[in-house]
């Protein structure tokens, strides 16, 4: 694995210790929140990153923006860089800070750049809808 500094900020490349992939994801994913589709499209990333769980990143396209608000939340990873938060007001407390963006991604993951991703407990649902086997997949929630 390869560390840089950047602004007393490090980098890190994706490796064998700690793998990053990601693909486009062939079903149509839907975020829902209160009743409300927040985002609708078949154009979702699939990233697969450690032993985390897979996280669908949504083009911006996709995402109905006036449902969201941004907020002053900024964190920062080693592997993709510095990241914004959107809460979904109509969500109530448990969706703020629900959305994330990482606007100017580490290039190791520039295919994230333009999308936003949804953390699964803090909205009602990430659906998958696979066309082909008429199936809707929920995403799973982590216990």
């Amino acid at each position: 694995m390869k560390t840089e500094n950047m602004k007393d900020k490090s980098v890190r490349l994706p490796g064998p210790d700690h793998p990053i992939s990601i693909e486009r994801n062939p079903a149509r994913v839907v975020v829902s929140v209160a009743s409300r589709v927040v985002a609708d499209s078949r154009n979702a990333l699939t990233l697969r990153e450690a032993t985390y769980p897979p996280v669908q990143y949504i083009p911006a396209e996709d995402v109905d923006f006036s449902q969201l608000e941004q907020t002053d939340r900024v964190t920062y990873c080693p592997y993709k860089g510095d990241c914004n938060y959107y809460s979904v007001p109509a969500g109530g407390k448990k969706s703020v800070n629900a959305v994330w963006s990482y606007e100017k991604p580490f290039p190791a993951v520039g295919h994230i750049r333009g999308h936003v991703a949804f953390y699964s407990e803090r909205v009602d649902e990430i659906a998958e809808h696979f066309a082909d086997l008429g199936t809707v997949l929920p995403e799973r929630k982590e216990q």
